[in-house]
């Protein structure tokens, strides 16, 4: 079974290497998707994968990298446009 998770990360998540991250966190765990800032300060990403896969994710998502500070971590399922296949976990532009 693939889930496709929509996931939003706030806290101290910009400017301490979270994003590059999140991506090896992602790919050690065999995770498509992708992941970038938003103007807010937060982090959001496409997560996909079996479910196992992404509660490892998202359990080292919810502390991040040494110097973040993770205050809140919200999923959905993801919709629209995001609830399409991914190869690969890449970082995007900021949103």
């Amino acid at each position: 079974m693939t889930l496709t998770l929509h996931v939003r990360i706030s806290g101290r998540v910009q400017g301490v290497g979270y994003r590059a991250a999140l991506q090896s966190a992602a790919q050690a765990n065999g995770i498509s998707g992708w992941v970038r800032n938003r103007r807010d300060g937060s982090v959001e990403a496409i997560l996909q994968g079996g479910p196992a896969s992404i509660e490892s994710v998202l359990a080292w998502a919810r502390r991040g990298p040494p110097s973040a500070r993770v205050s809140d971590l919200k999923t959905a399922p993801a919709q629209g446009e995001f609830d399409r296949p991914y190869s690969g976990f890449e970082q995007l532009p900021t949103a």
